[in-house]
């Protein structure tokens, strides 16, 4: 889908030439296509506007303006849309899109001619010899979303019909016709203020030159397929309070502002002003990037989309959002996705303010699992998460060069190892042989985390292969640290235990019979074989904890059993228990969860495996994987990658449209293991 078309001018697209999303009239005939794309603009606060290319919403989370209330969470869905009607000499024509009950209604889709991405989401339609360019951005830092609307071509003026649509909800619920909306909106000066809820912000949308007609009318029944086919409720009523209007010259354009923050709309604030700065500030993103993957057709666009999910958390922290458009911030995920993110891209000092947030939030021992939807107190069950932060400031203070932050930071380090040898909560503690068990009944602590009510799908209570590979490498990274900061009797202890734990290791954990590891020892049905790809870890990770001929046949047996172009299998086919597709309501969602489908981001740690013990074709093998990642940023969400996919083939992509460390793993490994630049020194005193 990566294709030039000559027909096709925006001076707005022009300005970049990087590859994009970018859809020609041929594209956008099939409507099932149209509803499948969907484009993203996130504004760095965990809002965003987003919906399909068809213009039709077909998730609840989709909108034009989805605020954070409270920066990253506290999302709601405040205006859904504005349909909008082009009155023509000829009459008028409607340019929007949406589902109803049996039936397409407007459809305006049938008028598009081109769709693309860059530098902002933008529609195209032709009706005759009349020419509309729709282009919609948010700006960043600020729940604010700007719609520009340029009349290329026409004969004569057009006169722009919109009608705001409003949910005012949180974004996880669905809103039905109710008497308490507020039915009257403000208009003044071009500038229309309107609190759909008393529990609601006011969002305020300024028209230059508009006029507003007082039309109040509930719109019922809007359908979002996505939510039927997650077998969840998928219908929704949406309140206008009326009609906005504004005169298109030809060859001119009306740049339209809606937001929560009154700032943004005052009178002095040009429109045309905040288009054109957040254009130059993405501009700038893009070339800030290096070189290498400037030049890089995938790395590009994933650099791109790295940068959404990089949010404010609070006045002054960052955080990685975990994927849109319904998950927050988990510490897991954030931790694994901050190379790719942050340190790839050089933004050091947001991976600075991504550590503090969660080193300031650790309780116990433990960093957060999560922060809740509603900014409450966070979650910590989680038993890689810490682990996970220990790698990550490691590989932050060796690409960034900042090791007064690991200084800093160097009593926590400790206080957290400490807490791991006497034992934290849930059960997690080292065992005698200096391994790490974790786990209690009716609690989910590794990343195959799915629960539905008491049932947790993957208990995984033992020792879990991975753990065992981030605690090692942990010890490690604590040991280095404190011979850097004189500290020699942690340096000896740490080092002392790392060697204990290795040792217990590779003598618990290996399967001769199918020469691979077991996924958990100690658990309360004794050794796992099922063949996970958990075990990867103790091959990716800078500290490999196993000799190079079990490396060998372990990267044989994930490449057998798991491997896929778009990820590793989260359970082998041969497995009883194996689901290869994901599809239903949530309890079926949630078995399979874990069960046979596949996972982007494990092509990460996959081909940092591949190149260090895959022989002299690794390398060509990963470049060639990396780039089959190039069809996915065109296949649902457009310029990302998606969270999962089905494990059968043809490996169809589900759950969130747009995942964090999806894309950054696979650009950390395109940027460590092909282009090897910032690679960690990697080390293994088992191997010859």
């Amino acid at each position: 889908m990566q294709v030039r078309f000559p027909g096709f001018f925006c001076p707005h697209l022009a300005r970049t030439g990087s590859p994009i999303a970018h859809l020609d009239r041929k594209q956008l005939l099939d409507l099932n296509h149209t509803l499948r794309w969907e484009w993203l603009e996130p504004n760095g606060l965990g809002g965003w506007a987003a919906s399909t290319v068809a213009g039709a919403h077909t998730r609840r989370y989709h909108g034009l303006l989805v605020a954070a209330v409270q920066p990253p969470v506290d999302r709601r869905v405040l205006l859904s849309r504005l349909d909008e009607t082009l009155h023509l000499e000829d009459g008028p024509v409607e340019l929007s899109c949406s589902l109803f009950p049996n039936a397409v209604h407007p459809q305006g889709h049938d008028l598009l001619t081109e769709f693309s991405t860059e530098p902002v989401s933008t529609c195209r339609y032709q009706i005759g010899d009349v020419v509309l360019e729709r282009l919609i951005a948010t700006v960043h830092g600020h729940n604010t979303t700007l719609m520009r609307y340029h009349l290329v071509a026409a004969p004569t003026p057009a006169r722009l019909e919109l009608r705001p649509l409003f949910a005012g909800r949180d974004y996880h619920q669905l809103m039905r016709r109710n008497d308490d909306i507020q039915r009257t909106a403000h208009f003044d000066q071009g500038l229309l203020s309107y609190q759909s809820y008393e529990n609601q912000p006011t969002v305020y949308l300024r028209l230059p030159g508009g006029h507003f007609e007082a039309d109040p009318h509930w719109y019922y029944n809007y359908q979002y397929p996505r939510e039927e086919e997650r077998g969840l409720d998928f219908e929704e009523d949406l309140f206008s309070p009326g009609l906005l209007t504004a005169v298109l010259h030809p060859g001119e354009h009306l740049t339209i502002v809606t937001s929560i923050d009154a700032e943004d709309v005052r009178d002095g604030v040009q429109p045309d002003a905040l288009f054109e700065q957040e254009l130059q500030r993405r501009q700038q993103q893009q070339t800030a990037c290096p070189e290498l993957l400037q030049s890089d057709d995938v790395g590009r666009r994933l650099v791109q989309a790295a940068s959404h999910f990089l949010v404010q958390r609070g006045d002054s922290r960052s955080t990685i959002l975990a994927g849109y458009p319904w998950f927050t911030d988990w510490g897991r995920d954030t931790m694994i996705a901050l190379p790719g993110t942050c340190l790839v891209t050089r933004r050091f000092g947001e991976a600075r303010r991504v550590l503090l947030a969660f080193a300031e939030a650790s309780s116990g021992g433990m960093i957060p699992n999560r922060f809740p939807d509603a900014g409450d107190v966070p979650d910590y069950n989680t038993v890689d998460a810490t682990l996970w932060f220990f790698h990550a400031l490691r590989r932050y203070v060796d690409v960034s060069g900042d090791e007064e932050f690991a200084r800093e930071h160097w009593p926590l380090l400790k206080q957290i190892l400490d807490a791991h040898r006497r034992g934290l909560r849930f059960g997690i503690g080292v065992d005698t042989d200096g391994l790490l068990c974790a786990g209690q009944d009716g609690t989910q602590l590794t990343w195959m985390d799915a629960k539905v009510g008491d049932w947790v799908v993957t208990p995984r209570i033992g020792k879990p292969v991975e753990i065992q590979a981030l605690w090692i490498n942990a010890l490690h990274t604590a040991a280095h640290f404190a011979r850097r900061f004189h500290d020699s009797a942690t340096a000896e202890s740490c080092a002392s235990d790392a060697h204990r734990a290795t040792t217990s290791f590779n003598r618990r954990f290996w399967n001769p019979k199918r020469r691979c590891l077991y996924d958990i020892v100690d658990g309360p049905d004794g050794d796992d074989d099922s063949i996970r790809p958990n075990q990867i870890f103790a091959l990716s990770l800078p500290v490999t904890i196993v000799d190079t001929d079990r490396a060998q046949q372990i990267l044989a047996a994930v490449e057998r059993e798991l491997l896929t172009p778009r990820g590793l299998r989260s359970l082998s086919p041969a497995d009883p228990g194996y689901r290869g597709i994901y599809q239903g309501p949530p309890v079926e969602r949630d078995g399979a969860y874990h069960q046979g489908t596949v996972w982007g981001w494990l092509m990460g740690p996959y081909i940092s495996a591949l190149v260090r013990f895959g022989g002299a074709d690794a390398t060509g093998r990963a470049r060639q994987l990396i780039d089959g990642f190039g069809a996915q940023l065109d296949e649902a969400g457009l310029d990302s990658l998606s969270e999962i996919f089905d494990g059968d083939a043809p490996h169809a992509p589900k759950g969130c449209f747009a995942q964090a460390w999806s894309v950054a793993e696979v650009l950390r490994a395109l940027w460590e293991d092909v282009l090897e630049q910032d690679r960690p020194e990697w080390s293994n005193t088992l191997c010859p």
